[in-house]
Formats: structure tokens, sequence, C-alpha cells
């Protein structure tokens, strides 16, 4: 069974709108898509995040800043997941 979720980041963000789609049996991350954000690295994170346990991708982003911004494309995404 496959988990899906389509999350609103914070205004702080670039990133419009965060798709993720989780294995329900195993928690592991299948899918991310990013609407919005700078392309090459959000492109970037979503690869890098395939295969990887729920926990962990949320372990690992969770509290990643943008600048002088309180959260980041990365932060938001934890969030989301941590949220499904």
């Amino acid at each position: 069974m496959k988990k899906e979720y389509v999350y609103t980041p914070s205004d702080e963000v670039c990133s419009q709108e965060i798709y993720l789609r989780v294995d329900a049996d195993s928690d592991i991350v299948e899918e991310i898509r990013f609407t919005g954000g700078c392309h090459g690295n959000t492109q970037g994170i979503a690869a890098l995040v395939k295969g990887m346990k729920r926990e962990e991708v949320i372990a690992r982003l969770r509290g990643i800043r943008c600048k002088k911004k309180s959260t980041s494309c990365p932060d938001q995404l934890a969030r989301a997941l941590e949220q499904m």
C-alpha cells in the first residue's frame, strides 16, 4: 500500500508544494516532487532521499535553514514527512 501526501510549505521558502509517496509497509520514501524552489537543489534532494526510511530523512533534514530564514526546502520536506 502506498501513502501519498501533498504538503504546502511555509511562505518562507521558494517551493509552493511538495508531493510525497511513501510505501506504507516499509516506510520507504518512493517519490518526492517539489513545485517551485531551486530546481536543481530540489531535484537533488528528491533523488538523495529516494529509497530512504521516512524517519531517517526527517532526522537528517529537520532544522536545516536557508540563509536567515527559520526554515528551508529540506526542512519543509522533513515537516511534510512528519505530518504524513
